[in-house]
């Protein structure tokens, strides 16, 4: 009884740590955004040029009305990311 407590807690947290690491750009947010709930994405408007830093194209998000933005993709546009 013992062994299958500890495996099963070993494989829970084995899951949480798989789940949590699965974004495109390797930034461990998945499992933060499923637990809170979907999330809605659009191409920025505002965003100008390549997107080379995660924090610029949060910050012009933001000013768009978005919880964040990201740099994605290989032509790296900014994706502004809120709740829906």
């Amino acid at each position: 009884m013992e062994m299958n407590k500890s495996s099963s807690i070993i494989l829970l947290v084995l899951l949480l740590l798989l789940a949590s690491y699965h974004d495109d750009d390797g930034v461990g947010v998945g499992l933060v955004w499923r637990v809170m709930g979907r999330t809605c994405e659009s191409q920025s408007h505002h965003f100008k040029g390549a997107c080379v830093s995660n924090h610029n194209c949060g910050l012009v998000c933001k000013n768009e009305g978005f919880t964040d933005g990201w740099c994605r993709g290989f032509r790296r546009r900014c994706f502004c990311t809120r709740r829906c």
